[in-house]
């Protein structure tokens, strides 16, 4: 392997690189792009009962406490709210349109609970997180498929919930309702929908020969059926576990086949009691199937070598791909997915933040263009004078709308996500925006200047001919920040200051609390990605690609040392006259790709498109150079293993791309440069997995104080009711 290839794999690509499922596009309370439709249940994205039951609630006291439905249809035929899917969030959410008076339509194209009943028989249900109590009055408290059917049933009778028997093919907005469109080619209407469906698309297939055989399935009802039978179970999850347990148990010979050396989504629980099964199932990890035949199967290992084995069943246990087809139909946007209109959406924004980007002008400087104190007989001398003049300059407009960007947004985001940590991080990130990016350098400095209360040697080193613009290199590090290096001559001052800071004032935040504490807590360029960014880290991309394009910062980095480097020598007299204007052509131009083209149109641009971190992951040379010093950070997330359910919402939630699950389905620290300690995964997590934190010297684990998982502080708290 090339030096280029080790450095890549040491820095970025030796960390895991999961991608993220096709999912729709799901806001707080199901929320989708078609308003007054709205998705509950697993489609959701958490695979767990008891939010199962939470969102469906939640979903129907959305439309009535947000959305201002209130009971009575205009016209006859038409229901308050139509509930496509009869599983525990599609009846949960009727027992609440009931409770409310609404009137509504369950459609379920099997059977009510049909999920459940379809479950192995005898199957554990774990009904996490133990202390969450779900909104609505829908409960379960079974911990075996049979006893949580009966209990459901119990519920659904009581509370009088009846489901009509039909298949869903479409539900489409007419006006200020809507059409739904059954398989017999009849058509419903309601004022609302809620898409109870959970993940009913296809199975997945192995796409191999013979998979088509009657002895091929997807689904086990009784493991005795199996007994005495040489069974192949394929898949990694709890599905495929449980099911080889049950078969082993009913006295099946069963063969579990896995592409991956380990296990790494199930419960613990279920690889412990596979583990003690092992006299009675054949594992074969790594291995895929090759071809399924009519009394053998054939697999690979990852050796290369195949193996055939006696089977008289394969069950597939490898889940299902979400009802993408069905959600289009409907006009839910998927996450991720492109339209003609939102590329075109997309091409508009980012024209329009190039243009911004370019109006501000390359070098953040004041031009007296105009300045409307002079009208009211108002010098730079008063602080109001120094304001009217700031105003003269883009760069004051540009600093302006950037910086209520900031604080508009942040406070949407503490509103949003209400933890101590989201709270001071954003307002951190806030005060640090308005008073030494924005106040300082465009109002206070340049007022002191004028009434000459800044001591001449500072003015002379620091602001000379009254550039105060410079003041952004107090927090904008080198190498982010080049410009206080384009000077004819060396400003010792600031090179001084660019050295403690990059090379040791950084260095020692990232060694304690990883990368994030200066892209997370103090960067402007964070700033806007944490606040205005939020509502659409789910976007970034994801996977071993991905992951290889992180280098591209690496480049930039390159670039940014480079120019340094020509700084530097231009400063000597006798190359001065030749590499001056150079140096000048040089960084317009250096500044034009990577500041406003890459930095501002894309890095911005790109904000509600694909995740506000695009700069900040794959381009930004500090975030680069940082990555580098989190190779030797202390800083760790690390996840209670026992309570992790793999439903991959930490890496979905990740604007960095990292595939947090994978580290904490593993039990392992995650320690991946990435990180900017956003929280995102931590305040995510529905079962309180991760913390922030640190190794100690002796190598334990030592937690933040600040908390940042809601579950975690209910837990701390003890378990309160969710009340609606």
């Amino acid at each position: 392997m090339s030096f280029v290839g080790r450095y890549t794999h040491w820095l970025h690509t030796r960390w895991p690189a999961g991608g993220v499922e096709p999912l729709p596009e799901v806001g707080e309370d199901g929320a989708t792009s078609v308003s007054g439709l709205r998705i509950v249940g697993d489609l959701s994205g958490v695979p767990l009962l008891k939010f199962s039951l939470d969102t469906g609630t939640r979903a129907v006291v959305a439309f009535v406490e947000v959305e201002g439905l209130t009971p009575g249809a205009q016209h006859a035929g038409v229901v308050d709210i139509a509930i496509v899917g009869a599983g525990v969030s599609g009846i949960a959410a009727a027992v609440e349109a009931g409770r409310r008076g609404l009137s509504y339509q369950v459609y379920e194209s099997a059977e009510p609970f049909s999920t459940v009943v379809n479950f192995p028989k005898g199957k554990p249900i774990y009904t996490y997180p133990t202390e969450m109590t779900p909104a609505g009055q829908l409960s379960v408290s079974a911990d075996v498929k049979e006893s949580l059917l009966e209990e459901l049933e119990e519920q659904r009778s009581r509370f009088g919930v009846e489901v009509t028997s039909a298949r869903v093919e479409s539900v489409r907005k007419d006006g200020d309702s809507f059409e739904i469109r059954l398989g017999d080619g009849t058509a419903q209407r309601a004022r609302k929908v809620i898409l109870a469906i959970g993940r009913t698309g296809n199975y997945r297939k192995l796409q191999v020969p013979g998979e088509s055989l009657d002895k091929v399935s997807n689904r086990m009802y009784d493991p005795s059926d199996s007994s005495g039978r040489d069974v192949l179970v394929v898949g990694g999850g709890d599905s495929a576990l449980e099911s080889a347990i049950a078969l082993a148990g009913a006295g099946a010979r069963v063969t579990l086949s896995y592409r991956k050396p380990s296990f790494s989504r199930p419960k613990p629980e279920n690889v412990e009691h596979l583990e003690e099964l092992r006299d009675r199932v054949r594992l074969m990890l790594p291995s895929e199937v090759k071809e399924i035949r009519e009394r053998t199967v054939v697999l690979s290992t990852s050796e290369g070598d195949t193996e055939e084995i006696p089977n008289d069943q394969v069950f597939t246990m490898i889940g299902r791909e979400a009802p993408l087809d069905f959600l289009r139909r409907s006009g839910v946007r998927v996450i991720g997915e492109m339209s003609p209109r939102r590329w075109a959406m997309l091409g508009l924004f980012t024209a329009l933040v190039f243009y911004v980007y370019l109006w501000k002008g390359w070098l953040i400087g004041h031009t007296d263009v105009f300045a409307i104190g002079r009208d009211w007989g108002l010098g730079p001398e008063s602080l109001l004078g120094a304001f009217t003049k700031a105003t003269a300059a883009p760069s004051f407009w540009f600093t302006s709308l950037y910086t209520a960007c900031i604080v508009f947004f942040g406070i949407a985001r503490i509103r949003r996500r209400p933890t101590p940590y989201v709270r001071r991080q954003t307002v951190a990130l806030m005060a640090i925006q308005v008073v030494p990016l924005f106040i300082l350098p465009e109002i206070v400095l340049p007022w002191m200047g004028a009434n000459g209360w800044i001591p001449d040697v500072i003015q002379q080193n620091l602001f000379p001919n009254g550039e105060y613009w410079r003041a952004l290199g107090f927090v904008l590090a080198w190498p982010l920040f080049l410009v206080n290096l384009a000077s004819p001559h060396p400003m010792l001052w600031w090179i001084v200051i660019g050295l403690v800071q990059t090379f040791v004032i950084i260095p020692l935040l990232v060694w304690r609390w990883g990368k994030g504490a200066y892209c997370g807590w103090i960067c402007s360029c964070g700033a806007l990605a944490e606040t205005m960014g939020d509502t659409h880290r789910h976007k970034m991309w994801h996977g071993p690609v991905a992951n290889r394009w992180n280098m591209l910062g690496q480049v930039v980095l390159v670039l940014s040392v480079l120019v340094t480097l020509l700084f530097v020598a231009s400063w000597h007299p006798s190359l001065a006259p030749t590499l001056t204007p150079l140096t000048k052509s040089v960084l317009s131009n250096y500044k034009f790709v990577v500041d406003i083209v890459i930095g501002g149109a894309i890095g911005v641009g790109f904000y509600f498109w694909f995740s506000g971190r695009v700069w900040c992951r794959f381009a930004c040379p500090l975030a680069a150079l940082m990555h580098v010093y989190a190779r030797f950070s202390r800083f760790r997330i690390f996840a209670e293993k026992k309570k992790c359910i793999s439903c991959n919402v930490c890496t979905t939630v990740c604007h960095q791309g990292i595939d947090v699950m994978s580290f904490a389905n593993k039990g392992l620290p995650m320690e991946d440069p990435e990180c900017v300690r956003c929280s995102a995964c931590v305040q995510s997590c529905p079962t309180g997995v991760l913390r922030f934190g640190h190794l100690a010297s002796d190598g334990t684990p030592r937690y933040d104080s600040l908390p940042a998982s809601a579950v975690q502080m209910r837990e701390t708290a003890g378990a309160q009711p969710i009340e609606v």
